[in-house]
């Protein structure tokens, strides 16, 4: 069925959630490998693993004490908050969905036409995903505005979800990665100038900055197979590419992000696009010190392997989350009503 033309669903398990056999669902990473992934030369671009450590577990409480006493008065800390109900957290995850859209709309991510997709795990259903719809501004989404698909690419009626088409390659990317990454709750992929630019070098981002080393040895690099359309291998090659990593290179196309809340992945998407930026800005400028016969600058300094690990190994997920707070706020107070700081049922995170 083509994807363009998708029907409405509806039967009597998704009307009635309680009643859905949900699949198992981790919260947590296995022990599954990292890949730093590479591609090889034409003329049959493969993905091959090349680095070999264990996936971080999911962190929560990012700060380490500022001292060794130990704080005598609370304090006011923000965290990745708890749910009275699953249909609290899909209210929560919706209304962060709604906001991040409209974040990377804010931010030039939504001016390529219908390129640019955002997916987040429904806590309900868990093998169900929301996504924006196709061919609709970032910048005004609402949680009302987004779509809820199952894993064949049919839009879902009966559980609150707009009925309207969605991006069919936006399907097949988001949904191969879902499928092969149960610990992921959202993937960002949006279409940026630097990232299309830096995509077609095949190289890997390097830790020439503290804010590159949060990438070190911690995303992969996807060959490009041609736009990802219905029954197409592509959505499945960029998921084996992104393996256990929480970023990836499109080569010749962009890149893509993923984490367990969508705060995290959108803050890591611009994130990466930034570090991007920084790549070609300093390899530029290193070329250029070395065309004028410059005996300094005329190569990257990078972070020691100890070093960039170590940094890498700060930044885990509840502070992907907490980075991405200050524009959430941005956001719900520029909407001017349209969006709520805060949901029933949410919860603080104690300890």
């Amino acid at each position: 069925m083509p994807l363009g033309s998708l029907r409405r669903l509806s039967h009597p398990k998704l009307m009635a959630p309680s009643t859905f056999m949900r699949r198992p669902f981790s919260t947590t990473y296995t022990l599954s490998s990292r890949n730093y992934a590479t591609v090889t030369s034409a003329p049959s671009p493969t993905v091959t693993q090349t680095v070999d450590l264990p996936s971080l577990p999911f962190g929560y409480g990012s700060y380490t004490p500022s001292s060794n006493k130990a704080q005598e008065t609370p304090i006011q800390s923000i965290r990745i908050p708890r749910f009275a109900s699953l249909a609290a957290e899909r209210a929560f995850r919706k209304l962060h969905h709604a906001a991040a859209l409209r974040w990377l709309g804010l931010n030039g991510y939504n001016n390529e036409g219908a390129g640019g997709h955002v997916t987040v795990r429904d806590p309900l259903l868990p093998d169900h995903f929301w996504i924006n719809p196709h061919g609709k501004s970032f910048s005004h989404m609402t949680p009302a505005d987004l779509v809820l698909v199952n894993e064949d690419g049919q839009v879902v009626d009966g559980q609150g979800g707009n009925m309207h088409a969605v991006n069919p390659a936006g399907y097949v990317i988001h949904n191969a990665i879902h499928r092969a990454r149960p610990d992921v709750v959202a993937v960002v992929h949006c279409h940026s100038v630097p990232s299309k630019a830096f995509s077609s070098l095949g190289c890997m981002l390097e830790p020439i900055n503290q804010d590159a080393c949060r990438f070190y040895k911690d995303h992969g690099l996807a060959p490009f197979g041609g736009i990802a359309l219905e029954k197409h291998v592509e959505g499945e090659h960029i998921a084996a590419a992104l393996g256990s990593t929480k970023a990836c290179i499109l080569q010749n196309h962009g890149h893509l992000t993923a984490a367990k809340t969508v705060d995290g992945a959108t803050f890591l998407f611009g994130a990466f696009d930034r570090c991007i930026q920084a790549q070609l800005m300093a390899d530029a400028a290193a070329a250029g010190r070395a065309a004028r016969g410059e005996s300094t600058g005329v190569d990257t300094i990078k972070a020691s392997e100890e070093v960039a690990n170590y940094t890498r190994d700060i930044y885990n997920d509840e502070m992907a989350y907490i980075m991405f707070q200050s524009a959430f706020e941005d956001v719900v107070k520029a909407s001017r009503g349209e969006l709520a700081l805060r949901v029933e049922g949410e919860l603080p995170r104690e300890g």
